[in-house]
C-alpha cells in the first residue's frame, strides 16, 4: 500500500464526512450526536484552513484513509500558542500506519507554525488506541475529566493529553 500524505481539499470531504459519520453514529470519539452533512463539513474546514490551522489527508493507493488538522485550544488571546489536535482514520485501514503519519504531519506541521504546545482531547479512557497513538508521539497524560459528556446512554470520561512544540513554554514567543 502506498501511504501519501498532503494538504485536504474540498474534493476530499465527501470521504471525510463518511469517515466522520461512523465516529459520531457508532463510537464515543466526539460527542456530537448528529452526522453533519457535508456542506457542515466543508464549512468545518474552510473555516479552520482560513486561519491558518493544518488540515490533513492521508490516501493509502489514492483512496483517503484518514484525516487529521489542528484548531485552537481555546480562544482567549493567551491561548494562542496551543492547539487541540484531531486524528480520525477509517476503521478500514486501522493497524497501516496511518495515524502514526497524520499524527508526525501534524505535529511537523504545527512546530513550523511557531505553535508551543498541543493538546489531544480524547474520548474515553477505553480509547487505548488513541492513546497510545499519542504516547508513542511523547503526549503525557494531563488529566480525565470524570463524566464530562453523555452519549450513546452513558456518561463518558474525557482523557486530555500534552506535549510540547518546538521550545514549548521555554523562551517566549515574538509576538507576545
Amino acid at each position: 500500500m502506498n501511504l501519501q500524505l498532503r494538504a485536504a481539499t474540498p474534493a476530499d470531504i465527501p470521504a471525510i464526512t463518511a469517515i466522520y459519520a461512523v465516529e459520531v453514529r457508532e463510537l464515543v470519539n466526539t460527542y456530537e450526536y448528529e452526522v453533519p452533512d457535508q456542506a457542515e463539513m466543508a464549512q468545518r474546514m474552510a473555516d479552520i484552513t482560513s486561519r491558518g490551522y493544518p488540515y490533513l489527508v492521508a490516501t493509502l493507493d489514492g483512496e483517503v484513509a484518514g484525516y487529521a488538522y489542528a484548531n485552537s485550544y481555546r480562544a482567549r488571546i493567551a491561548y494562542q500558542w496551543t492547539v487541540e489536535n484531531s486524528v480520525y482514520v477509517d476503521g478500514r485501514f486501522q493497524g497501516h500506519g496511518v495515524g502514526s503519519a497524520l499524527l508526525q504531519a501534524l505535529i511537523d506541521a504545527c512546530t513550523a507554525r511557531g505553535y508551543r504546545q498541543m493538546v489531544a482531547v480524547i474520548g474515553e479512557p477505553t480509547n487505548t488506541a488513541s492513546i497510545k497513538l499519542h504516547e508513542r508521539f511523547g503526549f503525557q497524560l494531563v488529566g480525565i475529566f470524570r463524566g464530562l459528556g453523555r452519549k450513546h446512554g452513558r456518561w463518558l470520561d474525557t482523557v486530555q493529553m500534552q506535549r510540547a512544540l518546538g521550545d514549548g513554554a521555554g523562551s517566549a514567543p515574538s509576538n507576545e
